[in-house]
Parts: structure tokens; sequence; C-alpha cells
């Protein structure tokens, strides 16, 4: 009894720790992303991408190279499996953070909420998916809050509107792209990630040499700091470490308990971002919107998750091992 009591406290441990490893990582990498791009103003969001790409092909390949991980070789198969998937990793990823860059933390994560309007409307056209009313009024709720945000954002940029939206339309393509495109699931999660930064770097590096972000970046004065330099490098670095905690997380717990923890950090995100960066400017209205949003994310997700939670257990198991296909080695370490 005495052991198996001991084993249920270790497991339970091991899940609570998986879980915070991901708040902790979806946070970090929104936040450490901010402060580069915003606070110590580094000029280029593209070079920044780059950086990401770059760290996340050499980690997978080192650990594939050790066997670490097995990712799926490459063959001329490939591209045509997972087209065009890579321009939409790319653009959500470089539309990202431009985003970032230009916007206040809380007005970015509301209009990020345009991506859940946008994937219900392509679902419906090119996969015929009809969700319900409740989650329709959530959706609409959500966008109805980001207007009334948007209408007195006094901190207004066009640009910065423009980049975060296309991502959205981005994100939307790449979610309803993905489960139309069975192929490209065969690769899983680390190998889609790993094949979309090695077919992307260079085009997003030719991008950047013929905008000038690279000249921008070369001239940039804070390569000397310090501080600068740690927090480049962990930007570099987040997105794989943020792709390692959702695998943990949904591994130990549960696909649902990641996506609960996930609208948990947007919350944070909303409010504690007014503080963050520095460059949100307070508004009664503009406040208002963003709560009048945040509620219904909030609504969103309970009718969501109240839907899927008396199969969560039975799909538990078929969830971990979805996520886990292309990365048996890191499932044998995880489970030991």
């Amino acid at each position: 009894m005495a052991s198996n009591s001991g084993g249920d406290g270790g497991v339970m441990v091991k899940r609570i720790l998986a879980a915070l490893f991901y708040g902790v990582a979806s946070f970090l990498i929104t936040v450490v992303n901010k402060v580069v791009l915003t606070s110590y103003k580094f000029p280029s969001f593209l070079v920044l991408g780059v950086g990401q790409m770059t760290c996340i092909v050499i980690i997978l390949f080192l650990a594939n190279l050790f066997q670490i991980v097995s990712l799926h070789r490459l063959d001329r198969s490939l591209p045509k499996k997972i087209w065009p998937l890579p321009i939409f990793y790319l653009g959500n990823l470089v539309t990202g953070l431009g985003g970032t860059q230009k916007l206040s933390l809380p007005m970015f994560t509301v209009l990020r909420r345009f991506s859940i309007l946008m994937t219900m409307v392509a679902e419906y056209w090119i996969l015929g998916t009809i969700v319900s009313r409740k989650v329709q009024f959530c959706v609409f709720l959500m966008i109805f809050g980001a207007l009334i945000a948007g209408s007195s954002d006094l901190a207004f940029d066009l640009r910065g509107y423009t980049l975060i939206l296309l991502n959205d339309v981005f994100t939307a393509a790449s979610g309803v792209c993905t489960k139309q495109k069975l192929d490209a699931k065969e690769l899983g999660e680390l190998g889609l990630v790993f094949y979309n930064s090695l077919f992307m770097i260079l085009p997003a590096a030719f991008l950047a040499l013929y905008t000038g972000d690279f000249q921008l970046a070369y001239e940039y004065t804070g390569w000397t700091d310090f501080f600068f330099l740690f927090q480049f490098f962990l930007s570099c670095v987040m997105s794989f470490i943020l792709m390692y905690a959702v695998i943990l997380c949904t591994n130990y717990n549960s696909a649902l308990t990641t996506t609960i923890i996930g609208v948990l950090k947007n919350l944070l995100v909303t409010y504690m971002g007014m503080v963050i960066g520095g460059d949100y400017i307070f508004s009664w209205v503009n406040f208002l919107g963003l709560n009048i949003s945040v509620i219904g994310s909030l609504i969103y997700s309970y009718t969501t998750f109240s839907k899927k939670q008396p199969s969560e257990k039975s799909s538990n198991v078929n969830e971990s091992s979805q996520v886990l296909h292309s990365t048996p080695v890191i499932q044998k370490k995880i489970l030991k």
C-alpha cells in the first residue's frame, strides 16, 4: 500500500511539475520576446525569427543525431507532404514577432483571438465543420471586446495591427491545412517544426537581407550588453523549450490541461502586459474592451472544455501517443 501511494504521489508531482513547466515556458517566451523587441528596442524581428529557426534546427538535428529523438528522414516526397505549411509557419512566426514588437501585450493577446474566428470560418468553408451557437456567441463576444479595445487604443499602430491580423490569418490557415494534410501529421509535432524551420531559414534570411534588417541588426549597439545577449539567446531557444514543455504537459496530463494552462497564461499576459514593455496606455474604454474579450475567452474555454470532459479519460492515452509520434525515445525517457 505504501509503495502504491508513493508511486501515485510521484506521478502527481511529475504532473504538477510538467504543468508548471509549460505554464512558465509559455509565459516566458511571450515576455522575453517583448523585452528584446520593445524594452531593448532590437530593430529586427526578422533576424530574431531567423535566430529562433536556427536554434530549432540545430537542437533537433543534434537530438536526432544522438538518438534522443527520432525524426522522419528527409526524402523527395517530404516537401510535397507538408507544403504549404512551411509558408504558413514562416508567416506565423514573423508576423507574431512583428506584432509583439509593435503592440502592447494586452492588445496583442486580445487581437490574437481573431484567429479563433478566422479558424471557425475557414473550417466551415473548407472542412464543413459547424460549431455550436454557444461557441459562436463566445467567439463574437471576444471579437466585440477586441473591437471596443481597439477603438480606444491610444497606442494604436497601423503596422502592428496589420501584422497581428496577418498572424491570425496564418494561424488559422496553418491549423486548417494541418487537418487536411494527413501525410504531414505522420511527421509528428517536432518533425513538422524541424522541417518547416529547415525549409524556411534561407527564405527568411534573404528577406531580412533584402529589407535591410540584417544591416539594422549589425548596427545595433546593444550587442555588448550581457543582459540583452542573454535574453536574445533565451528568446531563440524558447521556441524549442515551449514545444518540449507542451509534449511533457500533454503526456503527463492531457491536451485539455495544456489548453487550460494556455488560457490562464493569456489572462496573466493580458494584465501583467500593462506594465511589461512600457508601451500600454490606459483608457477606460480600452480596459473595458479588454475585459469583455477576456470574459468571452473564459466562457469559450468553459464551453469547449465541458464538451471534451466526458471523453477526456478515454482519449488521454491516444492524445499523448499522437503528440509524441515522432519522438519515441523522448516518450520512453518521460515515462520512466
